[in-house]
């Protein structure tokens, strides 16, 4: 004989829930939030449409920033990729720019190598001053990058006709001394840059001038 079981009926009705008493939210905000749901932070429609916005303003920032970490890495891809194409004639245009960069600031505070004046930058495009090639790179490009060589000279002087070859070097014998001019001179070990070489020499001479140029904010 199975016993069945008489269900026992509740009595009574649940009770509602009680509101809650906490801060608003919304910073600044001093009104106190009554509502009983636990997702309801604002104390006013006010406040509400403030948080809303917030959010909003939040996601949108999310998202820019989702959006410049993109195109950084889509502008990486593209120049890698382009680099692999680059030819000798363009990683050696660059290094020269970035080397010549190097002298002119490592040369700062000296004259111009050929005529020995301080010339006064004007302001004009360009600046005054040059990385002036003693052995010029088309006679003698195993020496385009040889510090040795190599000269902060004004612009006046570095055009064709401006100097001398006899005032140049006097002003190289003057500064580095007669030896190693005579030995710059004779100096014809070739030196064929691959484009590893260029790379590499690229790297040394941006950090080099990174260096430079934090000297002399540091001193401004």
């Amino acid at each position: 004989m199975t016993l069945q079981r008489t269900p026992i009926a509740r009595t009574g009705t649940l009770k509602p829930a009680r509101p809650r008493n906490r801060k608003c939210a919304v910073k600044g905000c001093s009104g106190r939030v009554t509502a009983p749901e636990s997702f309801v932070r604002w104390c006013s429609p006010a406040c509400g449409t403030a948080i809303a916005l917030g959010k909003l303003a939040k996601q949108k920032t999310a998202q820019q920033r989702i959006a410049a970490a993109e195109a950084r890495a889509e502008r990486v891809a593209t120049k890698a990729k382009l680099e692999k194409f680059k030819r000798k004639p363009v990683w050696i245009a660059e290094v020269q720019e970035l080397f010549n960069k190097v002298v002119r600031i490592e040369d700062r505070d000296k004259p111009c190598i050929s005529c020995g004046q301080h010339v006064v930058d004007d302001g004009r495009p360009g600046g005054v001053w040059d990385a002036g090639h003693y052995l010029a790179r088309g006679g003698s490009p195993h020496l385009r990058f040889d510090r040795r060589n190599v000269h902060k000279q004004c612009k006046g002087c570095n055009r064709p006709g401006g100097t001398t070859r006899a005032a140049f070097r006097d002003g190289m014998i003057a500064r580095i001394g007669l030896a190693t001019v005579e030995a710059l001179e004779a100096d014809q070990a070739p030196r064929q840059y691959t484009i590893d070489d260029l790379k590499q020499l690229k790297a040394q001479f941006a950090v080099r001038l990174k260096e430079l140029k934090g000297a002399v904010d540091g001193k401004a």
